[in-house]
Formats: C-alpha cells, sequence, structure tokens
C-alpha cells in the first residue's frame, strides 16, 4: 500500500523538469528503506538517476509546532511513502513564490542520485536555497540538481545532489522579546539543521556517505552556510564536512533589535492578538489564511536574529577567535554585487554618500575612513562595464556607491572568511564571478544571483523567465561546464581542481602573504579564481581589489556593528 500525504502536490511530471519518463519506472522503481519505513522515488531515464521528491525530515511545523523549533519525525509509516512528486514549498513572500504552490506543511528534502547507487557512499552536496529568508523553494526550477549530478558522473566523482526547504519570512524567523523568553528565534535555520541530522542518519539508505557532507547555498543560503560554521561557538557536531557559499557568508547581516520588535507588535495586532496575555500562543491558534493576511498586508520583514546559539552574537569576533567549524570551504562573490540593489541610488554627491552611510549605521567617525576609502574616481568603480557617467536619477556617484555596498554587503565578509581560514591553516577557494549572462546590459554588469544558472549547469535556462544563455556565445556554456564540475569536484573531494577540463588554470588554496592588518588579527592577502568567459578565459588574480576600503570594513564589525 502506498502512504500519500494530503499537502501532495499533483504529480510533476519529469518533462516539466527537463526530464522524461523511461521503462524502468513502471518496472521497478527506486525504492529505500530509511529509519521512518519504506520510500520509492522515480526513475529518470535521461541522465540515468534516481529522484526522491518530497521526503519529510520533520513534523509538520502546525498547530502548537508553528513558531518553535522542529522536531524530529518520529512515526513510522506502513507501506511505502511516494516521494515522485515535489512537495508544496514552504510559505514566503516574493516573486520566486510565484507558480509554486504553498503550505505550512514543507518541511522536506529531494534527492538526486546516480541510479544502481545503494550500497555505496557517495558525497552530498546539500543545496540550501536563498531568497533574502523571506522567499524561494527547494523546489524552484532554478536549481534542477540533475546536470550537476550528471557532471559529477562525467568527471569520474559521482555526488548526490540533495535541496531542503526550510521556513521562510516570520514563518521561520518571527522575532521578538516575546520570542526570545520562548527560546524561538531563527526556527527556519533550525529546520536547516534538523534536515543534516536526518542527512547524518538516513543518507546511506541512498548510497551516501554521512561524512562527506558539503552544505552549500546562495544569497541568505551563503548566509545560512556560513552560520552552520559559526553555530554553538563553532562546535563541530559531524553535520558537514565542507562548505560552499555564493554571495553571503555568516558575517552578515546586519541586525536591529528595535526595528524586530516593532516589526513583532505591528503583526500582532494586524492579525488581533495585540492584547493577548500570551502573543504567541494567540498566533499559533489564528487559520492560516488570517496570519498570512497580517503578515503578507504588513510588509514586514524578519530575517535572521543574532541568539548566541545557532546564530552569534557577534561573528567577527567569533572568525578572530577560530570559533568556527575547520572544513574546506568554497566561497565568492560577483564582480558587481552592488550594482543590483545592494548599494543606493540617486547619490549624486559626496553629502548624499555621506547621508547614507550614516543611515547604514556609520557615524562622523566612522563614515570619513570609509569616504577615504571608497573615493568618488570612476574608473575604480564598479560596474567596470560602466564606462558612462549615469544621470542625477540613476546617481552621479553610482559607481562609487556600489562598490562600497558590494563590499559592505559581501565582498568584506567573505575576505575575512578566507583570511581567517588560512589563518588557521583550513583550505579555503575564493573567486570572484565576471561573466554577464543575457539579459543584463554591460551597463549593469555582473550583478547577484548570476553565477547560479553557471553552477547549476542550466543552459536551458530551467525556471527563467529568459535564459541567460539565450544568444551567447560557446564559451560561455563552456564556463558553465567548468564551474559545474568544479563544484563538483569540491563536494566530492574538497577541492575544485578535479574538474578535467584542460587548459584551466589551478584553482589555488587560499594563502595569506604580505599585507592585511596583523594588529587586528587579519592575515595578508592570497588569490582568488576569476571565472570568466570570451577574452582570456577563467584566470588567477591576487585577491587586492578595493584592498583598503575592504580592510577598513573588516576592522570595524565588530565594534561598530557589534555582528
Amino acid at each position: 500500500m502506498a502512504v500519500m500525504r494530503a499537502a501532495l502536490l499533483t504529480f510533476v511530471a519529469p518533462t516539466a523538469l527537463g526530464l522524461s519518463l523511461g521503462q524502468r519506472q513502471a518496472s521497478s522503481p527506486p525504492t529505500v528503506t530509511i529509519q521512518n519505513g519504506t520510500v520509492q522515488g522515480v526513475y529518470q531515464p535521461t541522465y540515468d538517476q534516481d529522484l526522491f521528491l518530497g521526503v519529510p525530515y520533520a513534523q509538520p511545523p502546525l498547530g502548537d509546532l508553528r513558531f518553535r523549533h522542529p522536531q524530529p519525525l518520529q512515526e513510522k509509516w506502513n507501506g511505502t511513502l511516494e516521494a515522485t512528486s515535489y512537495y508544496p514549498t514552504c510559505v514566503g513572500y516574493g516573486g520566486d513564490q510565484i507558480g509554486y504552490e504553498v503550505s505550512e506543511d514543507c518541511l522536506v528534502v529531494n534527492i538526486v542520485r546516480p541510479s544502481g547507487m545503494e550500497g555505496q557512499q557517495l558525497p552530498i552536496g546539500a543545496w540550501i536555497h536563498g531568497g533574502g529568508l523571506v522567499m524561494g523553494s527547494a523546489t524552484d526550477r532554478r536549481y534542477n540538481l540533475s546536470f550537476i549530478v550528471q557532471n559529477s558522473v562525467d568527471i569520474g566523482k559521482p555526488i548526490i545532489g540533495l535541496s531542503m526547504a526550510y521556513r521562510l519570512h516570520a514563518w521561520g524567523f518571527l522575532d521578538g522579546q516575546e520570542v526570545r523568553d520562548e527560546g524561538s528565534t531563527n526556527v527556519g535555520v533550525h529546520d536547516q539543521r534538523l534536515a543534516l541530522q536526518w542527512i547524518q542518519e538516513n543518507i546511506q539508505a541512498f548510497g551516501g556517505d554521512p561524512r562527506k557532507v558539503t552544505i552549500w547555498g546562495e544569497s541568505a543560503g551563503a548566509w545560512s552556510t556560513g552560520v552552520h560554521t559559526l553555530s554553538y561557538g563553532g562546535r563541530d557536531d559531524g553535520l558537514f564536512s565542507g562548505v560552499i557559499g555564493e554571495s553571503g557568508n555568516g558575517v552578515i547581516p546586519a541586525y536591529n533589535a528595535t526595528s524586530a520588535q516593532a516589526s513583532f507588535d505591528n503583526v500582532t495586532q494586524v492579525a488581533g492578538c495585540g492584547d493577548a496575555s500570551n502573543k504567541l500562543d494567540c498566533l499559533r491558534q489564528l487559520d492560516f489564511d488570517t496570519l498570512n493576511t497580517a503578515f503578507n498586508v504588513t510588509g514586514l520583514r524578519f530575517t535572521g536574529a543574532p541568539d548566541g546559539g545557532i546564530v552569534p552574537y557577534n561573528a567577527y569576533d567569533a572568525m578572530l577567535n577560530g570559533d568556527f567549524v575547520k572544513v574546506p570551504y568554497l566561497i565568492g562573490t560577483n564582480s558587481d554585487e552592488g550594482a543590483g540593489g545592494f548599494g543606493a541610488m540617486g547619490i549624486n554627491n559626496d553629502s548624499d554618500f555621506r547621508a547614507y552611510l550614516i543611515s547604514q549605521g556609520f557615524d562622523e567617525t566612522t563614515a570619513p575612513i570609509i569616504e577615504a576609502t571608497y573615493p568618488d574616481i570612476p574608473a575604480i568603480g564598479i560596474p567596470a562595464t560602466l564606462t558612462w557617467t549615469p544621470d542625477e536619477t540613476f546617481g552621479k556617484q553610482f559607481k562609487r556607491v556600489s562598490a562600497f555596498g558590494g563590499d559592505f554587503a559581501f565582498t568584506a565578509g567573505r575576505r575575512l572568511i578566507n583570511q581567517q581560514y588560512a589563518r588557521y591553516n583550513v583550505s579555503t577557494y575564493a573567486y570572484r564571478f565576471d561573466t554577464i549572462p543575457y539579459p543584463l546590459s554591460a551597463e549593469m554588469g555582473v550583478v547577484h544571483f548570476q553565477e547560479v544558472a553557471f553552477v547549476f549547469d542550466n543552459t536551458e535556462g530551467l525556471g527563467y523567465a529568459e535564459n541567460p544563455f539565450t544568444g551567447k556565445p560557446q564559451e560561455y556554456f563552456d564556463l558553465a561546464k567548468l564551474m559545474s564540475k568544479m563544484w563538483a569536484s569540491f563536494i566530492a573531494t574538497g577541492d575544485p581542481n578535479g574538474h578535467g577540463v584542460e587548459g584551466t588554470p589551478n584553482w589555488p588554496v587560499y594563502m595569506n602573504g604580505e599585507g592585511g592588518q596583523p594588529e587586528s588579527g587579519m592575515g595578508g592577502y592570497g588569490q582568488d579564481m576569476v571565472l570568466h568567459a570570451n577574452d582570456t578565459g577563467s584566470f588567477v588574480e591576487d585577491d587586492v581589489y578595493r584592498a583598503a576600503g575592504i580592510a577598513a570594513l573588516n576592522s570595524m564589525w565588530g565594534s561598530v556593528f557589534g555582528r
């Protein structure tokens, strides 16, 4: 007897994923037995893979479990659990949720493995999606795992791909004194942690090796992977053996407790729980539609909140003190992160720039340091491909504020991590993605998220409104294949150089050289891989761009921002 789940989606045909069904599914679909019972997946013949979709790793976070830490799935089911279609995605608010069914009951993993790997011990790439902790999903077609798993097979280093769902927005990151008093902050990060524990307990049944798990994410997903290295004082619980962070790290984001409390008070008032003696219990008793409307109409944004446990109070001090899990780390950013929404528009003069810095938390002492290390010199701003001076609406100092904004949000933390891991003799690999996909213009540059299609080798543009590879030369397709194989190699071995693509320069381990600020505990500078299509192809560079500004930022995290 097959076990069906009430919230299960209508079957998603593999052809909708760029796949097609073959004879094997009809005759002998892949089946595994985990701690909770038997799970039946679906065979995908195009890439000779087994897919197990929507496998639960926690009890549904409903009723009294709403806004609480996830609870392990203890029950055993009778019969066979059908894991043949994607589960509804977690509730979020933003464009990434469009076209996907959502539900509070969403804590599942999806597994893609090379077929016939029962009894093997394959490394696992555990993908944590981005979306600012407010949107996104493990079912997003842009994160199709079939291509990177196939590339791992092609280079002789087969891996298992896994994606995990976790609660988002206020469902996963509700904050306020009431939440803190109960100990229920950051339940979305706890979801991820429980999924990693589930992997330890069950992945062998799928042919995986629990000792070889690489946590891998982009943006908020990369923040998450970074946070897990810092959780509980950097305690190594054996949940992962490697880390990949694309455009994100555990040193960010900034946090405002006053704003979080105001958001909590606002949403409880809108939901009709403002006068309740126990506001959290009141919220738990509301029906989904009422609470969903309250979260939606208030337009509030809850993000990860330092709690001294799973999210450290001061990530900067933790990095300097070596309080992080010491495993290989592949981490990087895109060349023009700040030009894609992480800087500001309408910055036309020095006064505007000063006001912007003050709004970001700098003061009359620290702002002049940033102004001096991020001068208004368009030739050294970003994007480098922007050769004209924008108008006042766009901002005449757009290149200046974009350089600062990208470093403030991403690059400074990335460089700090590379330096500190090197200081503690832990291997890291740094990259700078420097390729503009379709339909972006040279004036916008290589902004946030643009590397994702390349890492997943998604040259078909699955899930994109416009295929990023439209009209692009063969070098773009070659770079996608190279990057996907680099990532697969790192997941398999902890070293991205086992990709087998001839003519590619060796990607060096980040080693501190001269420079830096030894007096603050930071090391010097190493080298990063520039991932580039056209012209020169990919190459290695000294990691010294905007050195003075980034060093200034990295000296301020603890004292100015308390992070």
